[in-house]
């Protein structure tokens, strides 16, 4: 019996886990949606394919153990997806890119949209190679998903030229092997768990902090249990998020800097010492550090660490607490604790009174806060933005994993809509808001026509200053109020009139209590819908500054 590589792709994606692809449509590979829908795996287009990567990057990031899968067409589909695949390579997402290319037996003769894509994606990829063999297809597809989940995971790229995803092959000559989407759990050693124990038993004011590969290591109940049996004060990054939720007695989000200026103990769990932290030097240069993570490679980034502790980050900490145990080591920062605890509080009640400001134009603070009422356990909240990101984050809780997405740090603006789409299609029964920036709905603000068509009822709230206010702040700190600082300003657009016009819901609101009312309409409508929010335009430092 004869059997085409589409059907072999969409045979190995279905014993890869994978459940849904998004695309936008090309003729290079037409043959792998027609199979993909024969066994049942949902078929999402686009209408950008830097949106396709960015969705399958939110798929993997919401769906532990399965992998996102984007398939591109070749030459600029490929090209247009690079952004996307970037920002997964830096957000450490295991995702799969499928890309076109065209016939195998005109290679490099110069056909339509032929381009070395294998080389372009290679420094941004985990793997990158072509399967030139329709037999196997399967072979290649088990390859490239092992390389994105095994250790610090990533995106592999696929490429597959038109006439052999297009061509037939006897079933019986083809393999599928057996697929493995989730990665080996690697135990640390004892002598370096020991050893993370014994600075820690003479710390008395250590802090965590942790980072994207917990959530990789599926750590986050070993992460709870440990900083709960020592009383440690913890902070999150990245997609660690949620983990610990508002109210925990042992996480705080307002006093990273003052804790880390006093401390004597450092512990990093799954996070680098990249830019966030000053590249290591916001830590004394007389604290030690503890540095657990999945790959020995990424610790002593940019900083030697007295400690290293490597290995799944879940074993990790089942290893410290089981040492603990065995040694009756006693580990109690309960005092440190609650020091901090009070300058949380403290900070809380400096800026209490903008979350009730009745300011026009709106305080951002107040929209935040306006916001907020509508986010709980079931709802998955996405930041796509500069300052109002920042600002929102510190306002609007988050509560569990997987209730939480923005970029990572390569910091790409268009993730919104994208990362929205996915999680919708995820969790039907959720509210997936995202929180725009006005500057970055213009990258991705037409995947609403995605949304309508799908019937995913996404629900887009913008905070809108006319402005791309994480540059055009510094300008005027830098060279001075400025009329109209170049590069730097937008308009107050009614970008919820776009929304509508692609058979969505839109709301407008100018004064603050317009929003509360606004927000409950939109998700009344079941549509995808868009709250488009005038605030106020901080030139300079803002209002509030702490918050930034």
């Amino acid at each position: 019996m004869e059997i085409s590589g589409g059907q072999l792709a969409a045979r190995a994606l279905k014993a890869a886990g994978v459940e849904c692809i998004f695309t936008l449509s090309g003729g290079h590979i037409m043959a792998i949606y027609e199979a993909c829908q024969d066994i049942g795996i949902r078929v999402v287009d686009v209408r950008h394919e830097q949106a396709a990567v960015m969705a399958a990057d939110a798929w993997s990031r919401l769906n532990p153990g399965k992998i996102g899968c984007a398939v591109l067409t070749a030459g600029p589909g490929n090209t247009n997806g690079v952004t996307g695949i970037a920002n997964a390579w830096r957000a450490s997402s295991p995702i799969l890119v499928i890309g076109g290319q065209g016939p195998f037996s005109n290679l490099k003769r110069g056909s339509l949209q032929e381009m070395d894509c294998i080389n372009l994606m290679r420094p941004i990829t985990k793997w990158s190679d072509a399967c030139y063999e329709t037999k196997r297809i399967g072979e290649y597809i088990e390859l490239a998903v092992r390389h994105a989940v095994s250790n610090v995971p990533g995106p592999s790229y696929l490429e597959i030229p038109m006439d052999i995803v297009m061509g037939k092959v006897d079933e019986a000559e083809c393999r599928l092997p057996t697929m493995r989407p989730v990665p080996p759990r690697l135990c640390p050693d004892k002598t370096d768990v020991l050893n993370a124990l014994e600075i820690l038993k003479s710390a008395k004011r250590p802090v965590m902090l942790a980072g994207t590969n917990i959530k990789w290591s599926n750590a986050s109940d070993g992460l709870r249990r440990f900083i709960s049996a020592c009383k440690l004060p913890t902070y999150l990054n990245g997609m660690a998020r949620g983990i610990l939720t508002f109210g925990h007695p042992y996480f705080f989000n307002r006093t990273r800097r003052t804790a880390i200026e006093n401390c004597d103990v450092f512990i990093l769990a799954g996070a680098t010492l990249d830019f966030r932290l000053n590249y290591g030097e916001d830590i004394p240069a007389d604290v030690r550090i503890i540095h657990l993570d999945i790959e020995n490679n990424l610790i002593g980034q940019n900083r030697s660490v007295a400690s290293a502790v490597v290995g799944n980050l879940g074993l990790c900490f089942e290893s410290l607490l089981e040492q603990m145990h065995e040694r009756s080591i006693e580990l109690d920062f309960s005092q440190w604790n609650d020091d901090l605890r009070d300058k949380e509080n403290k900070k809380e009640m400096e800026f209490a009174a903008q979350l009730g400001s009745d300011e026009v134009p709106i305080d951002p603070l107040r929209m935040a806060q306006e916001i907020s009422h509508f986010v709980d356990k079931d709802t998955v909240l996405i930041g796509d933005g500069g300052d109002i990101v920042a600002q929102c984050s510190k306002v609007i809780p988050v509560y569990g994993e997987n209730c939480w997405m923005d970029p990572g740090p390569l910091g790409t603006l268009g993730v919104g809509a994208p990362f929205a789409l996915a999680a919708k299609v995820t969790f039907p029964e959720k509210k997936v808001i995202v929180l725009f920036g006005d500057g970055s709905f213009g990258f991705n603000g037409f995947e609403f026509d995605t949304a309508v068509r799908h019937n995913l009822p996404i629900i887009g709230i913008i905070g809108n200053d006319a402005a791309w206010g994480q540059i055009m702040r510094p300008q005027s700190l830098m060279y001075g109020e400025r009329a109209n600082p170049p590069a730097a300003l937008l308009q107050f657009t009614r970008y919820e009139k776009v929304v509508e016009a692609l058979g969505g819901h839109g709301e407008y609101c100018e004064h603050p209590d317009e929003i509360g009312p606004a927000i409950q309409r939109a998700i009344d409508s079941g549509k995808p819908a868009l709250v488009n929010i005038k605030i106020r335009q901080d030139r300079g430092a803002p209002k509030g500054s702490h918050y930034a």
